[in-house]
């Protein structure tokens, strides 16, 4: 397990404009060849936040996927950040991870907001994932979910020597400003409660509904201090997830030796 170097592209999504914006955040991409290993855009980083998108969600053969692959190609990273996905058993919101040799890892967004109806017209996932990168065990989550603490909680694992599950936690989001209070206490008590490092990349500006956000996107450490905070502006951040401090804190302070046992369902 070696440093990660882990950049946060906070932008400005275009409203139901999937071509617009691969552009727009290949743009963004670009200046990061050889200078990170993985690269997190925002949740439905095509479109927007937005029901009435699902009339133009892709499949996993279409244009964005291999958009995505291309990009962590060009500039050999692993690159994340989720899309509406049309499959046989419906639209997901999906988190798409994949790695510079295009090897591709899903995550489809359990927790559904309500609020906005997103459960009355999408899928729901069912299936925690982990992926392992550059020796990182690396959970990806979507916006909502980070309101749900034990689909997050990460278990110790006896079995596979003694290991967490994860020892970075991702939320990609399009987070309204309204209730950026709650997304910024969420991120450090994940990070604090799962001691591991917290990465939430949320988009800015104004969407088609009106609804504004001001970004906050941040990297936590498990202690629960930001090494990194957006302002609401768009900006392009890259942190060094440093492996030995986080290795020292676990052996320091074991509190996963004292949670309770479980398995997801």
């Amino acid at each position: 397990m070696k440093n990660l170097r882990v950049s946060l592209i906070q932008g400005e999504t275009r409203w139901h404009d999937p071509a617009g914006n691969r552009d727009y955040y290949a743009d963004l991409i670009e200046p990061l060849h050889n200078t990170t290993d993985l690269v997190i855009l925002p949740e439905t980083f095509t479109s927007g936040f937005s029901n009435d998108a699902i009339g133009d969600a892709e499949t996993m053969g279409g244009e964005t996927v291999e958009w995505l692959r291309r990009q962590a190609d060009s500039i050999d990273a692993a690159i994340c950040g989720s899309v509406q996905i049309r499959t046989d058993e419906g639209v997901f919101n999906r988190m798409l991870f994949v790695k510079p040799d295009g090897e591709l890892h899903t995550y489809d967004k359990r927790h559904l907001f309500r609020y906005a109806k997103e459960n009355e017209r999408y899928a729901a996932g069912r299936d925690r994932i982990t992926v392992e990168w550059k020796g990182w065990r690396i959970c990806p989550q979507v916006c909502y979910d980070l309101r749900f603490p034990v689909f997050s909680r990460n278990r110790f694992n006896v079995e596979r020597e003694g290991l967490l599950d994860y020892d970075l936690l991702i939320y990609v989001a399009n987070w309204p400003s309204a209730r950026n209070y709650a997304w910024k206490t969420l991120l450090r008590a994940r990070a604090i409660e799962n001691l591991c490092f917290v990465a939430g990349v949320n988009r800015v500006g104004t969407d088609g509904n009106g609804l504004h956000y001001s970004g906050d996107s941040a990297i936590i450490d498990f202690l629960g201090h930001p090494l990194t905070e957006a302002a609401d502006e768009e900006v392009v951040s890259t942190m060094l997830l440093q492996a030995a401090p986080l290795i020292a804190h676990r052996e320091r302070f074991p509190a996963m030796l004292d949670a309770d046992s479980f398995e997801l369902n």
